[in-house]
């Protein structure tokens, strides 16, 4: 079943409580609470008046936001992290894969990504927690084929992905793309641009159309709307409305 939501970071320079008031307004499912601005690592009570202001609202925490980094030396051990997400709520964390794309790092660098995965992903297990890896340039999931060797490599039933258009590619690679993480795959980040311009949502939902066919609906999955055109809060309305009409409903 899919379930909508926004990412907090979508409006950094707003409140906790304007980001759930226009949450609310688009008749969302959820919030990704971003731990740049909203809910920063180690503030477990900030986290927690925002996971009951949340829950208030009739919205659920749809995962933690984090800008944890595996393999590298982190501002805030994984652990502090571990701690906000119990705190807010958060049924899943996510994190980054590394700070090298996989053309450009060395292989005992991509062993320190993995083993800290593999750990961080452990000890998450611990509280019930997954862990989800950004599907990003510069990391370890800059392409399809590196995010499935990535997840083969790291064999841990508690790390998942989430997917998002990559810039520069097709439709069909896109598409391709979907189909080779496919067995990984769990949120997604909904968005449309041409290059890094960004556009009203409207505008791609052919393309979402045809992404929301290739991805299966089992279990809770959620689209989180993220980043829209020029920070406009109406843009923003407008593209929830959009994303409901592309999820109801999605056929296989």
């Amino acid at each position: 079943m899919w379930k909508t939501g926004v990412c907090s970071v979508t409006f950094r320079e707003k409140s906790v409580d304007e980001i759930i008031e226009l949450a609310s307004q688009a008749e969302l499912h959820s919030i990704e609470w971003g731990g740049d601005v909203h809910v920063p690592p180690g503030d477990t009570s900030a986290a927690a008046r925002t996971a009951e202001k949340t829950k208030e609202a009739g919205l659920e925490v749809s995962s933690y936001g984090s800008y944890y980094k595996a393999g590298v030396e982190n501002a805030d051990p994984f652990r502090t992290v571990l701690d906000t997400a119990s705190a807010l709520g958060a049924p899943s964390i996510r994190i980054w894969a590394g700070v090298k794309g996989s053309d450009d790092i060395e292989p005992e660098e991509r062993q320190q990504v993995i083993r800290d995965i593999q750990d961080a992903a452990s000890l998450a297990k611990e509280k019930g927690i997954g862990v989800h890896l950004e599907y990003h340039g510069g990391t370890l999931t800059d392409t399809a084929d590196s995010a499935r060797h990535l997840m083969e490599e790291l064999q841990h039933p508690n790390v998942q992905l989430y997917w998002q258009p990559a810039v520069g590619l097709s439709l069909e690679e896109r598409l391709a793309s979907i189909e080779t993480v496919k067995p990984w795959l769990r949120h997604v980040h909904v968005f449309f641009w041409r290059g890094t311009t960004r556009y009203p949502l409207e505008d791609g939902q052919e393309e979402w159309r045809a992404y929301f066919q290739q991805i299966p609906d089992s279990g809770d999955r959620y689209a989180m709307l993220e980043f829209v055109q020029d920070d406009d809060p109406e843009q923003f309305l407008r593209d929830a409305a959009v994303l409901h009409k592309l999820l109801t409903p999605v056929e296989h």
